[in-house]
């Protein structure tokens, strides 16, 4: 696993690859990316066509291989308006980018209830 920061704000320290593994496996290949908003936009814009950034975006590669981006500048900002510490705001991006990587989509409300359940179980026994 890859974990690179190219935005000025500094990431949690978090267990990037124990979680990844936890989630995943150890057999999945991650790039982790900490990006700035003008490269989010840029992606977002590009992958999605959606104009302004985002606060998260996952590219599964191969069957055992993706990639995650986060914007921790809008991060940090959401954090603040849910209320919630930037550390634990970034682990639930993340969290959330994973399981988007295994396969789980949130299209629909049934689709959605489900995936959250899994955010509250990873979020509940991940540090």
């Amino acid at each position: 696993m890859s974990v690179r920061n190219l935005s000025r704000i500094q990431p949690p320290r978090l267990s990037w690859e124990k979680i990844k593994n936890k989630i995943l496996s150890s057999r999945y290949s991650l790039s982790l990316v900490f990006l700035s908003r003008k490269r989010m936009a840029e992606l977002n814009r590009k992958y999605r066509k959606k104009s302004g950034p985002t606060n998260i975006l996952a590219f599964p590669l191969e069957k055992f291989s993706g990639e995650i981006f986060i914007d921790l500048s809008v991060a940090g900002k959401e954090a603040k308006e849910r209320g919630v510490s930037f550390r634990k705001y970034v682990l639930y991006l993340f969290v959330h980018a994973l399981l988007h990587l295994k396969g789980l989509r949130h299209h629909t409300k049934r689709a959605r209830a489900h995936m959250e359940q899994l955010e509250q179980k990873w979020l509940n026994i991940l540090p």
